[in-house]
């Protein structure tokens, strides 16, 4: 039998914030990889950088930043969105295969889960046919976030929906109306509208509100309470099922 070729490219999962939450193979990749590489926003250091910060500190000579070259200047599936940041993830890919190359082992760091609405996934499916490439799971963000609010998320045969908060009006408060249970995930600009959306679905007064679960500024409250319709991206509202309880 032939020998699967060693992972040259890693995708890590770092889990909601908190690194006590990283697994040992993740540990593991961070301490031997030779480049460190993170998205992050223009003028900012990357939220997955920042996890990794509290357990490895700075380290200039290892780390790549991928800045986003637009992030809420314009919405997904607008030209002035889908055409700058395929150009990225393109240009990306062909840096880190330089690097690759070079014979370097590069771990890229990804916040929860890197298959669960990770951006490293547009780097996985262009990079993944060409080099080995391992991908290490993560406490996902959600798991995170219901967890630290103590609402256990589905009980005996509830059925979670997981939706993204850009989704239309209308749509968000359907689905809303055909679960258990919910997460609404990518919140930021789209509070209001997933407000409402939970409002017409009869489901306002369970949903949870959960911003920076597991990092710095946490904040969790019943959404009845919040006073604004403010959010971060790393803001979620959650919606715990009522199933069968023994």
């Amino acid at each position: 039998m032939t020998a699967s070729p060693s992972p040259v490219f890693f995708g890590v999962g770092l889990g909601p914030g908190d690194p006590a939450y990283l697994t040992l193979r993740a540990r593991e990749v961070l301490d031997q990889a030779d480049r460190l590489v993170h998205f992050c926003k223009r003028g900012r250091r990357g939220n997955a950088r920042t996890i990794v910060d509290r357990i490895l500190g700075p380290d200039p000579a290892r780390e790549i930043a991928l800045v986003y070259p637009v992030t809420t200047e314009a919405a997904p599936g607008e030209g002035a969105y889908d055409g700058p940041i395929t150009a990225f993830y393109e240009e990306s890919c062909a840096l880190l295969a330089a690097e690759a190359e070079a014979g370097r082992r590069v771990a890229i760091l990804c916040e929860g889960d890197p298959f669960f609405y990770g951006s490293l996934m547009h780097l996985w499916r262009r990079l993944a046919p060409l080099y080995p490439f391992e991908v290490i799971p993560g406490v996902s963000g959600m798991s995170g976030a219901w967890t630290l609010a103590g609402a256990p998320i589905t009980w005996g045969d509830d059925v979670l929906t997981v939706l993204p908060g850009t989704l239309a009006e209308d749509d968000l408060a359907r689905r809303l109306s055909g679960t258990d249970a919910a997460v609404v995930m990518k919140l930021g600009r789209h509070l209001a509208k997933v407000r409402r959306a939970l409002a017409a679905a009869g489901l306002l007064q369970r949903a949870i509100y959960v911003e920076r679960a597991a990092m710095e500024g946490q904040q969790i409250l019943p959404l009845a309470q919040k006073d604004d319709d403010e959010a971060p991206y790393f803001a979620m509202v959650i919606v715990p099922g009522e199933g069968r309880r023994l």
